[in-house]
């Protein structure tokens, strides 16, 4: 008799984390799409859930320092790298 394997009871209580962008690097990537600042300012303060005002002085802070470098603005976090594989069901 053939029984048919279910899903393990462990996979079901598996969650997907959720890591939300720190400030600095929400205003390296809007620094990456954009060079007018007002955009900046929206672009990050929406990646991070703020409002514009909040998000204003680190913005205008970080175009006075051209010079800053973007490894030093994610130093705090480890890189890590996922591999996600989609495997397709075998029939028997």
């Amino acid at each position: 008799m053939d029984r048919k394997k279910g899903i393990p009871a462990a996979w079901s209580r598996r969650r997907t984390r959720h890591d939300p962008p720190g400030l600095d690097e929400a205003i390296a990537a809007a620094q990456g799409l954009t060079d007018q600042i007002e955009s900046q300012i929206a672009i990050a303060a929406q990646l991070v859930g703020l409002s514009e005002d909040e998000s204003r002085n680190r913005v205008l802070l970080a175009h006075a320092q051209p010079n800053q470098s973007r490894s030093a603005l994610t130093r705090g976090r480890q890189t890590e790298v996922v591999i996600i594989k989609r495997r397709s069901v075998r029939a028997h």
